[in-house]
């Protein structure tokens, strides 16, 4: 749920990017936070283990305009997509006004995209909120890998039921991050 600040001005908005391990969660924000310009953000934290791979959360404020005069900030989050980190997903989405859905484009990860979809379906819902109204991108990610599953595929199994806006991405150059993100903005500014 957005936080309104009347006194400053301000509305806060908390964004997740969710998926699976090692789909591109931590190097979507990695890449925003490099290319965005300095005034308009915050420090990026970021909790790994050894292995560079997310523990918790990348925070990310993120200042994008006004809103009938109220100064927005979004904070980005990343859930850690390991399965033994259930738990920590559930206390990270607790209270998002919007959902990135990583999804892995490569074949021997469809099982693992469709099956923390399905994890995300079933957080949301205990929230006491409905998934299919609810602020959400899916981002098709590794699309440059050899032999990524089809778009047409990747739809079937993730997007047939919800009919969400999706996006082609390749995070590491960058590719599709911005148009993500402009799009899940705008589906929490609508709900304000």
């Amino acid at each position: 749920m957005a936080l309104i600040n009347v006194a400053q001005r301000e509305i806060h908005c908390k964004v997740v990017y969710y998926g699976p391990g090692l789909c591109g969660k931590t190097t979507n924000l990695k890449y925003i936070h490099h290319a965005v310009p300095q005034p308009v953000k915050g420090d990026l934290l970021s909790i790994a283990t050894e292995t560079e791979r997310t523990l918790f959360f990348d925070f990310l404020p993120l200042d994008l305009g006004q809103v009938q005069g109220f100064q927005t900030r979004f904070h980005l989050y990343t859930v850690p997509g390991q399965v033994l980190y259930e738990r920590t997903r559930v206390a990270v989405l607790n209270g998002a006004d919007g959902v990135v859905f990583v999804a892995d484009s490569q074949p021997n990860k469809l099982r693992e995209d469709v099956q923390s979809l399905q994890e995300l379906a079933r957080n949301i819902q205990a929230q006491g909120k409905k998934f299919k109204e609810f602020p959400l991108v899916l981002q098709y990610n590794k699309r440059d890998v050899p032999n990524a599953v089809p778009l047409e595929q990747m739809d079937y199994y993730l997007n047939s039921q919800l009919n969400a806006q999706r996006f082609e991405a390749v995070a590491s150059r960058g590719i599709g991050v911005f148009d993500t993100l402009k799009y899940i903005s705008k589906l929490v500014i609508s709900k304000l």
